[in-house]
């Protein structure tokens, strides 16, 4: 169990680091997808995934509810799928740089990797197999690295939901409005 706590959130923790490049940077910072039309529904389903996460970290890394562990795996099919919509948007979305460059292309594909490796793996802590039949347990909470994996989701938890609302306010025309008006009185990298 408590290899399956370390790798989980080993796990979530590299695609933190690669989300927020990949997200924060270049989605709206450098490229400013939610400012281009032929971006805006790649961005929509950014916003999606990026409302979507902190909602997955609560339920299936904090709570400790069978309600709430069914609500997080809900929530993660429908993160499969807007995660399906972008990768089929993205080829016409990034005509603008004539395609989603190769380098860029890997970073999806670890940062993605990372998400659901963190997720199955605190998904099978939190299950088991008893004959024919998958159960929830509460055996994980007995583990004190559990409180630790709690610990370190609590504190991921306010950079995932700044970046979720960044990204719906952008898709709206005031928070695009306001983004381009500060936006220049900013540098970066």
């Amino acid at each position: 169990m408590e290899i399956l706590f370390f790798l989980s959130v080993t796990c979530l923790i590299v695609f933190m680091l690669l989300a927020t490049y990949d997200g924060a940077y270049l989605h709206l910072w450098k490229y400013e997808l939610f400012n281009r039309s032929e971006s805006l529904f790649e961005h929509k389903t950014h916003t999606a995934r990026a409302i979507l996460f902190p909602l997955i970290v609560w339920l299936l890394f904090i709570d400790t509810s069978v309600v709430g562990f069914c609500i997080g795996l809900a929530f993660v099919i429908i993160d499969l799928i807007v995660l399906g919509l972008d990768a089929y948007s993205e080829k016409e979305s990034r005509s603008f740089m004539n395609g989603l460059p190769k380098w860029e292309y890997i970073l999806h594909l670890f940062a993605n990797s990372f998400h659901f490796a963190a997720i199955v793996l605190i998904i099978a802590a939190r299950i088991k197999i008893e004959g024919n039949s998958i159960a929830y347990t509460t055996d994980f909470m007995t583990y004190p690295s559990f409180e630790t994996v709690q610990l370190i989701a609590v504190n991921i938890l306010p950079g995932a939901i700044i970046l979720g609302i960044v990204h719906l306010l952008l898709t709206l025309d005031f928070g695009k409005k306001l983004w381009n008006i500060n936006r220049l009185r900013m540098t970066c990298c």
